[in-house]
């Protein structure tokens, strides 16, 4: 099965740059498709990109497009997720998740498996 673990994150000035890793610890390998969410407080979840498990179809939120990167080595069980420039308002926890298909990428109900979530705070 799919166990994710998230590394990353962190206190960052705005402005800055920073990467989170999601990996797959369990026994299945590469045959996922991987969402990022995020979540603050007085806000429900928030989709912020996806990726498919060739990693050759991805998808962002307005709210990050052209500042985020979702990109995935398979070798490694490892999806990642860049982002620059970085708002106070991209403060929250951040979390992956992963399942064998998932199909608009941007709805949590897709995801089965989930990494125990990160905190990112981005002080002005």
């Amino acid at each position: 099965q799919v166990q994710l673990v998230q590394s990353g994150g962190g206190s960052v000035q705005a402005g800055s740059s920073l990467r989170l890793s999601c990996t797959n610890s369990g026994r299945t390998s590469g045959t996922y498709a991987v969402g990022w969410f995020r979540r603050s407080p007085g806000k429900g979840r928030e989709f912020v990109a996806g990726i498919s498990y060739r990693g050759d179809n991805t998808k962002y939120a307005p709210s990050v497009e052209g500042r985020a990167t979702i990109s995935r080595d398979n070798t490694k069980n490892t999806v990642y997720l860049d982002l620059k420039r970085l708002r106070p308002e991209d403060t929250a926890v951040y979390s992956c998740g992963a399942d064998v298909t998932a199909g608009t990428y941007a709805l949590p109900f897709e995801y089965s498996a989930w990494g125990q979530g990160t905190q990112v705070t981005v002080s002005s």
